[in-house]
């Protein structure tokens, strides 16, 4: 009797189950580190937003922009922040959370401006009672995209041009 070289039928599905559970091992760890990414990036784009923001100021005698929160459709004429900051900015993509399924192709933008502080002079911001800068968000995403929470958590930039997803500010009683 002669045999011939190669897998039989059991060492073949004994493979594709080792496969199959070493995939369904790493799938989790691997979506971890593309969530992790998304963060750092929309992170990223916040700090670059800060810095258009920054630049806007300089040419605006330190006045923030007088924008709406957002807008329901990239045709909808109204003054945001993509619109305000489009001049100072390399590529519309900074305004894009990597995380965001949707409001970014609908609107434009995965980032709310802050309209309480529409107008003011960048030396005199307010918000819930504060006036330290650290503390007062003007850049928020629109959903909780982000891991961690219960239902996520969102990315902010604040007034000391820092951007992260820890909530600085609270309502004095």
């Amino acid at each position: 009797m002669r045999t011939r070289p190669g897998f039989t039928m059991v060492e073949l599905l004994v493979t594709l189950v080792i496969i199959a559970a070493l995939a369904g091992i790493a799938y989790p760890i691997i979506r971890s580190g593309v969530r992790s990414a998304e963060k750092a990036t929309c992170l990223s784009n916040l700090g670059q937003i800060g810095i258009a923001l920054e630049l806007y100021l300089q040419e605006h005698g330190q006045r923030m922009p007088e924008l709406e929160a957002g807008r329901r459709s990239r045709s909808e004429d109204v003054p945001v922040l993509e619109t305000a900051l489009a001049d100072y900015v390399e590529s519309e993509d900074i305004f894009e959370c990597p995380a965001d399924p949707e409001q970014f192709r609908k609107t434009g933008s995965s980032y709310l401006w802050n309209t309480t502080q529409n107008g003011l002079h960048a030396t005199r911001l307010s918000f819930f009672g504060t006036d330290e800068a650290s503390r007062i968000p003007l850049v928020i995403d629109k959903e909780a995209w982000h891991p961690g929470g219960e239902d996520g958590t969102s990315n902010f930039l604040y007034a000391d041009q820092t951007a992260e997803n820890r909530l600085r500010f609270a309502v004095s009683p």
